[in-house]
């Protein structure tokens, strides 16, 4: 499976922006996807995910501002991302989780998400 990020860029604090991750190969092995996201100096952390045959789940640090969703025609995920504040100034990684997999086997390549104040 190959995925590719994109979308990011540099919004102001309260502002929205839109991720994309397309997913490309043998997109009939996974499960689901997950959006992942790691700032400066700190350790990857999960920000959203959601299956393939529906279902999602979010960090409480972006419920109410985040929302994941795909497109299964496309296999593309989304991460439309509203209410942005400094603290979500990340790279941004998109993930596939195969079937009968506990991780994430899969990543994109990442995109700069930057939020001044």
């Amino acid at each position: 499976v190959q995925l590719q990020a994109f979308g990011g860029g540099l919004v102001e604090a309260g502002g929205s922006l839109t991720l994309s991750c397309a997913a490309s190969g043998r997109t009939f092995s996974s499960y689901a996807m997950g959006w992942f996201r790691q700032a400066p100096g700190k350790v990857r952390e999960f920000v959203a995910a959601i299956r393939w045959s529906g279902g999602s789940t979010y960090a409480d640090s972006v419920k109410g501002r985040f929302t994941i969703s795909k497109d299964n025609a496309k296999t593309t995920v989304y991460l439309q991302m509203n209410s942005l504040k400094p603290e979500d100034t990340a790279v941004y990684y998109c993930a596939s989780k195969l079937f009968g997999t506990d991780e994430y086997n899969y990543w994109g390549q990442g995109t700069q998400v930057t939020v001044s104040s």
